[in-house]
């Protein structure tokens, strides 16, 4: 009895910090372009380095005028052998079109990041997609 009151309670965090974070900051999924990014930290336990690059990272996509559904993730636990849980953070992006992704990469907010991040990764890599 008490495993299922204390799973309903973390189903109830869980579901509530989800719904936050779409609150806060995703809007309706664009399934025009999508545009995903693993990040792999060199230091994937230090704290400092995530807190500056979650703070950047939220900075950047606060002051994106191109990006729509803007999510951001680090791995769950996995549990079956087709998960790859090896990544330190997920950018999951939406665009009205592959011309508006293309102004993100260039846009000041992006190269702020960046530059402000570069060091903190030892390897990314990025799935773009267009809907169908």
């Amino acid at each position: 009895m008490k495993i299922k009151i204390i799973t309903l309670l973390l189903m109830g965090v869980v579901s509530t910090i989800s719904f936050a974070q779409n609150n806060d900051t995703m809007t309706e999924f664009d399934h025009t372009f999508a545009h995903v990014v693993y990040f792999w930290f060199k230091n994937p336990e230090n704290q400092a380095d995530r807190a500056t690059f979650e703070a950047s990272l939220k900075k950047f996509l606060d002051n994106s005028q191109y990006a729509k559904t803007k999510f951001i993730g680090k791995p769950p636990k996995a549990i079956r052998d087709v998960v790859d849980d090896s990544f330190t953070y997920s950018l999951i992006l939406s665009f009205e079109s592959a011309e508006d992704q293309a102004a993100y990469q260039v846009e000041p907010p992006h190269l702020v990041f960046i530059e402000e991040c570069k060091d903190l990764w030892e390897k990314v890599i990025v799935y773009d997609s267009e809907g169908i």
